[in-house]
Parts: structure tokens; C-alpha cells; sequence
């Protein structure tokens, strides 16, 4: 037995990272600290003054490790990274992990390129945003395309200079070709000095430079080319637009402030570059009720820069964080520069904090009448199932089963899973067909309904036995109601393997019409009429579509790797070692097409002669 008021005797005075445990060893508090022995007592003393929440996690402490650092600053990683891993149910917790777009920038290398990554590296490229929306970077990288005529491809320059001709990008004029040798080095490098000034802000140089351009162009009677210029400009004005000036010290800074609900708190995030507003968003903590505003803040910064790619200059709060100096300490070894966290009391950074803090409220007022008519929703679509379909409780947690496959190749099942009216994704199951090899759904979903049910009997052996926890089950949890995509007899099928397994669990089928859209509901005989304009049938045409769309993905998703793998076992001297390296460097079949021989070589296990036969395969 852990004998608590023991093992409190033997807390080290130095600084490290304590774990509390309950009675099932299960994680359920971290939290670091500059001495632990003084902090970790605390939690045993007098519990008057603590919160309700601080009482019941203390009630629910079975045991506790921890683990010495050398410093507080080493203390605070590990608590971070031990955080996001294990999730404790009793810390402030960040649902939304995010890895935003950048745009990149390869100032490092002879002949630049530019490409959307989410990973920053110390590499000596140029990085610009996070963006919090890809569409937008897309249509960045390609508008600078267009304006500069930088190239796309991925060919190593100046090694690939004057291998192959030209690709139609040149022809078109969207290339100034660098790979030709036509485009001296230090002239393509200035453009790409000009692409950088143009990311960081002065679109309105360029836009200047173009309207001149523009006219000059109509004077001479070039309409084709200006109307190009108009085009032009009117891309660059409606990205420029996309980015309101936000600050005349053109700093790079993050500002950030929250609204509490309940028991979560809704954190705004506003990104700032170069002076320049070029995104925001939200995020939501949850566990935040009974938190001082100072530990909600210091949560939040710490789990949200943790994993952060960049970390700006300077971070603008709405509330001081507990230990600033050390949090700051910690993101200035992360930057490998100054960083300031400030906390400003007046003038215009107040404004910008008050102005976050105002979209954090409107977004977490949103989420809450969401949330609410979520509920609304749920109940009245649950209550009308268990009317029409005579059932003993509301089916709260609802599966629903699909077939697809494509002439009986690659045939698969899915399960997907409502729980009070909202699908939970991380309950979602796939399956491959295994008993058959032609196309028969009755028999596939009776195969998808006995491997599911017969290894929750399992699950419920080695969970009885001590040798499995409910946790880490992944089909323990059985269904209020079983619904199929299809007819009477697919529900006369399912009914058939349930009650030989002995399962007594309601089964019933969702209905389509001639134009695959949502009809009724049917029993193994007939259909039950259920009033298409009530939440119910909004509930099922909501979960029919989303299985069918589970299933024929998965489906798409096999055929598809089925059909890669195929075309390269037709290559003489190409095994499936090789196979699989070529996929896994170059993610698709398309990009080995038009691989060259450097590029085929430079994968792992392939020599100068396998990928010779895969260039000639596809270059016949």
C-alpha cells in the first residue's frame, strides 16, 4: 500500500514535476514546482480555503511520483510536455492543438522556391505567418506565382540545370525557367528578395509598380496586357484587405485574451506581423471553473506555446501569468531571442486587448447557444425515436453500419457512433471484408456485426478479469440502437447474427428512395412513416449520410492504394521493400511520374538501376 503521509516525509527540497494518481493509477493531476516538497504538502494540509475542485482531486489522490529537475525552467517543459500526453482530467486542458500554415521561403538555398509548410526549422529559410487559413496561403503562393513567375517544380538547381526541357509552365509565361540556365543566379534571387518585402507587408510598392505598368500598357495598345496588370492587381488588393493594419510599430506580436463560461474559458488569439492583422483564432480550456484569471492565462500560454512553430517577439496579455519571469525565460530559449510578455494598463495595446477580449466573449456566447440548441436538438430527436420505435430508454448512443465496396473488390464496413445526437469520431470503427470475395452486403454486415459484438465479449472477459480497463476498451460500450444503410433485408440479416451471439440489442434499417436520399426508417417487414420534418428524421438522414460517406472513404482510400501499389509491381526489379520506400518518400504515384533519375536514386534502397526501370516505366 502507498502510505501517502510517509512518502511526504521524503519530498526533496529542489525543484521537479509531481504526478498524482488515484486509486486505479490513472493520471489525474501535473503540475510542477519550484520546491517540491513545500508544494506537494500543501494539498494535504487544511483544505478549508482550497476550491471544491482542489478538495475533490485531493479526496481522489490514491498515490504520487514525481520526478527532479535541475532548475524550475526544466521543470515547466516537463510539465508541458507530460500535460499534453497524458491529459489529467483535474488540469486546465487545451482542446484545440493546432499547427498552423506558414509560408516558406527558401532563402537558403541557390535558386529560392516557396511552398506552404507547418514546420518552422532552424534552417536559415524564411518563414512568414502562421495563417489560420490554408485556402489563403494557397491563394498567396499562387498569386506570387503569377506575379513573379517563380517556379513550382521541385528540381535541385543548379545541379538540374540544362537536364530536360522546359515544362509548360514556361511556355505559358508563368516560369522565367531558372532550370534553362537562361536566368542568372543573382537576378532570380533578387526577385525572391522582392517576394519577401511583398509577404511582410508592402504589397503597396508593388501595387504601384503595376498600375504604372498597367497604363503604359493600355497607351500602347497592349490591352491583353493590361487587362493581365488589372487582374494582377486585383489579387494583390483583395489579399492586402484580407490584412488590416493593426499596429504603427510594425512588430511582430500575438495578442491574447479570454471570456469564461461555466466551466471553460473561450481564449482569442490574435495574430499580428509586421504591424499587420493577418489572423485569429480561438480556442477553448476546459476545467477553468474555480481558476484564478492569472492560472487560466499561465495555462493557457504555456500549452499553447509549447508546440508553437513560432513565437513572436512579443506576446500582449489581458492578465499577468503566474512565474512571468520564468515563463519568459522559457519562450526566449524557444525564439533564441528576446521575448517580452506584457500586460499593458493604458493606451493603444489596452485598446487591442479590450477590443480581443470583446471577440472572445461574442465567440463563447456563440459556442454556448450553439451548445445549447445542440441540446435542444438532441433531446427532442432522441425522445421522438424512442416513441416511434417503442423503446425501453432514450438511445443515447446510436451505431450505424454501411457496406461499400465496387463489383465486391475492396468491400468494407463501417461504424460510426452518435452519442446524444453527435457523432464521436473517436468511436468510429472500420473493417475489411475477410469471409467474402464477391459482392453480398447481407453476408458483410452479418461478418461487421459478429466481429464487432464477439470481441466486446471479450472485452467484458478481460475487463471482469482485471486484465483490461473500460479506457483502453474500444468496443466494450454496446449501442442503445443498431441502425444499417439499407433495407428489410439487410435488417433481417443483422437480426440473424445478433440473436445467434445472443445479443438483444433494437436493429433497424435506414431506407433510401430513387435519388439515394434519406426515406424512412424499416423493420425487417415494414417501413414505420416516421414525419420527415421532425428532429428525428433530421437526426437519421444526419447519421445516414455520415456513415456512407465513412464507409465509401475508406473504400476510395483502399482501392486507391490497391491501385498504386499495382501499377509499380508491373516494374521489373521493383519488390515491395522498394514499393513501399518510393511511396513513402514521394506520397503519390503522380509525384514518382515525374520523378527524375537523381530524385528516384536519392530514396532509400534504391540504386542506380531500379530507378533507372522506374524511369523508363513511366517514361515509355
Amino acid at each position: 500500500m502507498f502510505d501517502i503521509q510517509e512518502q511526504l516525509k521524503n519530498l526533496p527540497a529542489k525543484p521537479g514535476v509531481y504526478i498524482m494518481k488515484d486509486k486505479e493509477k490513472n493520471i489525474i493531476y501535473i503540475g510542477k514546482a519550484k520546491v517540491l516538497k513545500n508544494r506537494v504538502r500543501q494539498y494535504f494540509q487544511s483544505l478549508k480555503n482550497q476550491s471544491v475542485k482542489v478538495q475533490l482531486m485531493v479526496a481522489n489522490i490514491s498515490e504520487f511520483e514525481y520526478i527532479i529537475t535541475d532548475s524550475e525552467l526544466e521543470a515547466l517543459v516537463l510539465e508541458c510536455n507530460l500535460i499534453k500526453k497524458y491529459k489529467p482530467r483535474y488540469n486546465v486542458l487545451l482542446k484545440d492543438d493546432k499547427h498552423y500554415p506558414y509560408i516558406k521561403v527558401t532563402m537558403n538555398e541557390e535558386y529560392p522556391r516557396i511552398f506552404v509548410t507547418r514546420r518552422i526549422e532552424k534552417d536559415g529559410a524564411k518563414y512568414f505567418g502562421p495563417y489560420t487559413s490554408t485556402f489563403i496561403v494557397n491563394e498567396t503562393i499562387d498569386l506570387i506565382k503569377k506575379i513573379f513567375s517563380v517556379r513550382s517544380c521541385n528540381k535541385k538547381l543548379p545541379r538540374d540545370i540544362g537536364k530536360g526541357r522546359p515544362c509548360l509552365n514556361y511556355h505559358i509565361k508563368q516560369c522565367l525557367a531558372p532550370c534553362q540556365g537562361n536566368f542568372g543566379k543573382d537576378a532570380y534571387r533578387r526577385i525572391f528578395d522582392d517576394i519577401c518585402s511583398f509577404l511582410s507587408g508592402k504589397q503597396e510598392i508593388f501595387i504601384k509598380k503595376l498600375t504604372k505598368d498597367m497604363y503604359e500598357a493600355s497607351e500602347k495598345m497592349d490591352f491583353e496586357k493590361a487587362a493581365n496588370l488589372r487582374d494582377k492587381i486585383n489579387s494583390i488588393q483583395r489579399i492586402a484587405e484580407k490584412q488590416k493594419m493593426i499596429s504603427a510599430a510594425l512588430n511582430d506580436q500575438d495578442i491574447i485574451a479570454f471570456a469564461e463560461g461555466e466551466d471553460e474559458a473561450c481564449v482569442q488569439v490574435f495574430f499580428v506581423r509586421g504591424g499587420k492583422l493577418i489572423g485569429r483564432e480561438h480556442f477553448m480550456l476546459d476545467g477553468t471553473s474555480q481558476r484564478e484569471d492569472q492560472e487560466i492565462m499561465s495555462n493557457f500560454v504555456k500549452q499553447f506555446y509549447n508546440n508553437a512553430s513560432y513565437i513572436p517577439k512579443e506576446i500582449i496579455l489581458q492578465e499577468d501569468v503566474d512565474e512571468a519571469m520564468i515563463i519568459q525565460s522559457w519562450l526566449t530559449n524557444k525564439r533564441g531571442s528576446k521575448v517580452y510578455l506584457r500586460v499593458p494598463q493604458r493606451g493603444e495595446k489596452q485598446k487591442l486587448v479590450k477590443m480581443v477580449a470583446k471577440n472572445a466573449f461574442e465567440t463563447l456566447q456563440q459556442m454556448e447557444s450553439k451548445v445549447k440548441q445542440d441540446k435542444q436538438f438532441a433531446q427532442e430527436a432522441l425522445t421522438q425515436l424512442k416513441e416511434y420505435l417503442n423503446l425501453v430508454a432514450l438511445p443515447k448512443r446510436i451505431e450505424a453500419y454501411d457496406i461499400s465496396n465496387t463489383s465486391g473488390n475492396e468491400s468494407v464496413g463501417a461504424m460510426v457512433v452518435f452519442q446524444n445526437a453527435l457523432p464521436s469520431k473517436r468511436d468510429y470503427r472500420k473493417f475489411k471484408i475477410k469471409s467474402l470475395s464477391g459482392p453480398n452486403d447481407y453476408e458483410s454486415i452479418k461478418e461487421v456485426l459478429f466481429r464487432r459484438f464477439k470481441r466486446a465479449q471479450r472485452e467484458k472477459e478481460l475487463i471482469q478479469n482485471n486484465e483490461l480497463s473500460e479506457e483502453k476498451a474500444k468496443f466494450y460500450a454496446l449501442p442503445d440502437l443498431i441502425l444499417i444503410d439499407g433495407g428489410k433485408g439487410h435488417v433481417s440479416s443483422a437480426k440473424e447474427v445478433l440473436k445467434e451471439i445472443e445479443v438483444n440489442i433494437p436493429v433497424y434499417g435506414m431506407v433510401k428512395d430513387d435519388r439515394h436520399k434519406t426515406r424512412d426508417i424499416t423493420t425487417e417487414n415494414d417501413e414505420m412513416n416516421i414525419p420527415f420534418n421532425g428532429s428525428a428524421f433530421k437526426l437519421i438522414v444526419k447519421i445516414q449520410e455520415e456513415v456512407h460517406r465513412f464507409a465509401i472513404t475508406y473504400h476510395k482510400n483502399l482501392r486507391r492504394k490497391k491501385n498504386i501499389k499495382s501499377q509499380l509491381e508491373d516494374i521489373h526489379g521493383i519488390g515491395s521493400v522498394r514499393r513501399k520506400q518510393l511511396l513513402q518518400h514521394f506520397k503519390s504515384i503522380d509525384k514518382i511520374k515525374s520523378a527524375n533519375l537523381e530524385e528516384l536514386t536519392e530514396v532509400e534502397g534504391m540504386n542506380q538501376y531500379s530507378a533507372q526501370q522506374v524511369y523508363n516505366y513511366f517514361h515509355k
